[in-house]
């Protein structure tokens, strides 16, 4: 059974858990289960989707419940009408704030999306991010005797495929758990030290007007059990998201 966070007659939203894919992709053709068959069968009707979540990331997923509604709520997602907050659990301490302003390839889609190219032009991708809170720990990993990690919250501007993945490797503050962009040295501490074995990275909020009132929507998404433990080891508030 999927979280519903808002719903009204046009439009729905969920908390989609880690590790479920939003629909069918030929990159991971073994999976059977999909966020939007279970939501059709959840609301016992079609549901449309919006926008999308990497598999291995959780968080707020909106949806229409009709055509119209979706190819509304899709224009304004075209447009970056839609603020998306995202939490993620990084390696390093992080500057307070920043900008990462990188263009990023879309030589990675050539598997999912048959008419993508690797010799496409970097397309621009812009990522705001602000540190919310570090810890560190007594565990040796690599060179170093302690382990540092930052807690960050960041606001993509452009809506690239792993944006914000490969916009933290590339300021070097891996996000932890990622294992198409991260640190395996650190992805094996958490899952042993931790037992966390999921990428930290959360959609916590989306805020869009609503399509036909014009009314601004807030959606929020509650942290799974996972982020919450580790912001119990790491002696972090959850307040803080």
């Amino acid at each position: 059974m999927l979280e519903i966070l808002y719903q009204d007659e046009h439009l729905v939203a969920i908390n989609k858990p880690s590790g479920l894919l939003v629909h069918r992709s030929p990159i991971d053709r073994h999976e059977t289960e999909f966020a939007i068959q279970t939501l059709r069968n959840q609301l016992g009707r079609f549901v449309y989707p919006i926008h999308r979540l990497d598999k291995p990331t959780s968080g707020v997923l909106l949806f229409a419940l009709d055509k119209e509604s979706a190819k509304i709520m899709g224009e304004k997602f075209m447009a970056h009408e839609a603020k998306k907050s995202y939490i993620a659990v990084v390696r390093g301490y992080t500057l307070q704030s920043g900008e990462i302003d990188y263009a990023l390839s879309i030589k990675f889609d050539k598997i999912a999306d048959k008419d993508s190219s690797s010799d496409k032009e970097p397309q621009e991708a812009l990522t705001h991010y602000k540190r919310l809170a570090t810890v560190e720990l007594d565990f040796e990993v690599g060179k170093y005797d302690k382990t540092r990690y930052s807690l960050v919250k960041l606001n993509p501007l452009t809506g690239r495929k792993h944006q914000l993945r490969r916009h933290m490797k590339h300021i070097s503050h891996h996000i932890l758990g990622d294992t198409k962009y991260g640190r395996g040295e650190h992805n094996k501490l958490i899952r042993q030290e931790f037992g966390c074995h999921r990428m930290l990275l959360h959609a916590i909020a989306l805020e869009i007007s609503h399509p036909y009132t014009k009314e601004l929507l807030y959606i929020k998404a509650p942290l799974d059990v996972t982020f919450i433990e580790m912001f119990s080891f790491f002696g972090w508030d959850k307040s803080l998201v």
